[in-house]
């Protein structure tokens, strides 16, 4: 697509660009269907005309405008290239990155195709990928260090990426073993009332971790890899005393675990291993007074070599588009009542129902 001035713009100083969709890609797969994807870039650049004639796109308007519509339509060619299709969600993601790039908002030189064509996992046909830069350099940071936090609310894919990456280390044979815990703090002295075997009791708090498992391996196959060891789900307590080598380990809600708590699972870490730790450091459920382990080891551990941190943000939310915007919305308001998800001071901070289901759906 040649940005070129326009010979017939209606004002003087405006651009003109104009881009040609080659024969193999049905016009419906640039515009989407009823025009969908065409209505996204179109409320995205007001200022901008976009016309549509045959397989020719153009734009005329504001320069910066007409040169950002061209590089998504740009963007959008290369995803489609690779058989990806696009949608509304990808193209808003895509205007997103690229006009915090222009704005210097964006520190990388990460393009929107990069990010969205990155596969981690296919599986039962359909592919888990990033969908945010935030989410591609947190995935690139766990190929790259030993330990990494991934720190961030609801929604942000923390856990749901961690462990599309075990199970592709699985399966590629860099570890023999994965290892997901909790802290089962949430259920203090509410297990004893409940029904059934400890395990049993414990099972319900570790549901998210076995529902994320059932959507990137054969359901069939979970039992088998449990009964061998080959994958453990189990409470944070059930780590102490252990040395854990040649395992993928992922700490999940680990906002929730104390000081000890951290230091005692950091230290877990054997040869051959890597350690994932994921929380929300805005929703921690321990008692008052009792410090959380997960906003502690930033200062202990920030800077440390071979550990990196990895920060998401509502920006980062994949789940439905509400969901970004309540999580805004409760920042707003905590930053101008001076509370933490409504509760003044520093204690715990109620987290009603862990309606946490899967963190990221990458399809």
């Amino acid at each position: 697509m040649t940005q070129t001035p326009a010979a017939k713009t209606p004002a003087q100083g405006q651009a003109r660009a104009q881009f040609t969709v080659p024969a193999q890609h049905p016009m419906v797969t640039v515009l989407g269907s009823g025009d969908s994807l065409l209505r996204v870039i179109e409320k995205a650049f007001p200022g901008a005309d976009i016309h549509v004639r045959g397989n020719e796109i153009s734009a005329v308007g504001d320069p910066a405008d007409v040169a950002l519509v061209q590089r998504v339509f740009d963007e959008m060619m290369l995803v489609l290239r690779t058989g990806q299709p696009m949608t509304e969600d990808a193209v808003e993601r895509s205007i997103a990155m690229l006009k915090a790039s222009e704005n210097g908002e964006s520190d990388g030189h990460e393009t929107p195709a990069e990010v969205l064509t990155q596969n981690i996992l296919s599986s039962r046909g359909r592919t888990i990928r990033p969908k945010t830069l935030n989410q591609k350099r947190y995935v690139d940071a766990i190929d790259k260090h030993t330990v990494v936090f991934g720190i961030g609310p609801a929604g942000t894919g923390k856990t749901y990426l961690a462990m599309a990456k075990a199970v592709q280390a699985l399966q590629s044979k860099q570890v023999n073993r994965i290892i997901l815990t909790r802290p089962a703090v949430e259920a203090g002295e509410r297990l004893g009332f409940l029904p059934g075997t400890l395990y049993e009791k414990i099972d319900p708090y570790l549901r998210p971790l076995y529902d994320a498992l059932h959507d990137m391996l054969d359901p069939d196959s979970i039992p088998r890899l449990m009964a061998a060891g080959t994958i453990e789900v189990a409470p944070l307590a059930y780590m102490r005393g252990r040395t854990l080598n040649d395992a993928f380990i992922i700490l999940d809600e680990a906002q929730n675990t104390s000081p000890e708590q951290m230091k005692m699972f950091l230290t877990r870490l054997g040869f051959d291993s890597k350690i994932v730790i994921t929380g929300d450091v805005t929703q921690v459920d321990l008692p008052n007074g009792t410090k959380s382990g997960l906003r502690q080891v930033q200062e202990i551990l920030e800077g440390v070599e071979d550990v990196h941190f990895s920060r998401l943000s509502s920006h980062d939310v994949v789940r439905h588009k509400l969901v970004g915007r309540i999580v805004d919305a409760y920042e707003k308001y905590d930053s101008k009542n001076g509370t933490e998800n409504g509760t003044p001071g520093t204690g715990g901070h109620g987290r009603a129902g862990h309606a946490h289901g899967h963190g990221h759906k990458g399809k």
